[in-house]
């Protein structure tokens, strides 16, 4: 099955997408890992991608979607996998569904994890990373077991740069206008199921196994 995880920064998407990819045995994606991928690999689109990022400019759609057309093909048909934060704007729905059109595949599941900007700013405050294996702490719910030291690798957990209030704020409502016309789209077609991502991670979790259970039977959500 093929997912796109939507919802605002703050919402726990890629938490959500790591257990979701453990329950289900896939792989998931997000649109840093797409770019990551792209930049190390060195290729014509990695080159492209770096010369915005490095300038901090969104990098265009057409470039995203010829990122996320090499995916697919290295999936390979028949494969899952997870999207987490993509599509991102409307032309890269759009286009994500002529690309998987174009495969004899389709979009199995639309998830929004829909969270109040408040809600948010509060979680991502309190939040940190390790930049070594991306694994991601909350320092009101969720402490490390050696403080200050990532669980899963032992790396030094720093906090994001963007990951105060003033720029979070800026993020969520960036967000809300570019992403805004993809959730409406989906939800026009009758493809998009909500998740209330304010509530406690176990309960996220349970919501979206409800979901994938009605989709897809329980053998899915393990």
């Amino acid at each position: 099955m093929i997912v796109v995880l939507l919802g605002a920064p703050g919402a726990g998407k890629g938490t959500q997408a790591k257990r979701m990819g453990s329950a289900m045995g896939v792989k998931h994606f997000s649109t840093g890992d797409l770019l990551r991928q792209a930049v190390e690999s060195g290729t014509e689109l990695g080159v492209r991608a770096a010369e915005y990022m490095e300038s901090g400019t969104l990098v265009p759609d057409d470039i995203m979607l010829a990122l996320a057309g090499e995916l697919l093909d290295r999936k390979g048909p028949g494969v899952g996998v997870i999207l987490d934060g993509f599509p991102r704007t409307l032309p890269q729905a759009k286009g994500l569904d002529q690309l998987l059109e174009d495969r004899g595949e389709t979009i199995g599941l639309v998830i929004l994890l829909d969270i109040e900007e408040d809600d948010a700013v509060e979680r991502l405050s309190s939040r940190v990373s390790c930049p070594e294996c991306g694994s991601v702490h909350n320092l009101a719910t969720d402490l490390p077991m050696t403080t200050g030291l990532c669980d899963a690798c032992g790396g030094t957990l720093v906090r994001r740069s963007d990951d105060i209030p003033e720029k979070i704020e800026h993020r969520f409502e960036q967000y809300q206008s570019e992403t805004h016309p993809t959730i409406e789209y989906y939800r026009s077609q009758g493809r998009l199921d909500t998740v209330d991502a304010g509530r406690p991670i176990h309960e996220v979790q349970k919501a979206i196994e409800e979901i994938l259970h009605r989709k897809s039977g329980p053998q899915v959500a393990g």
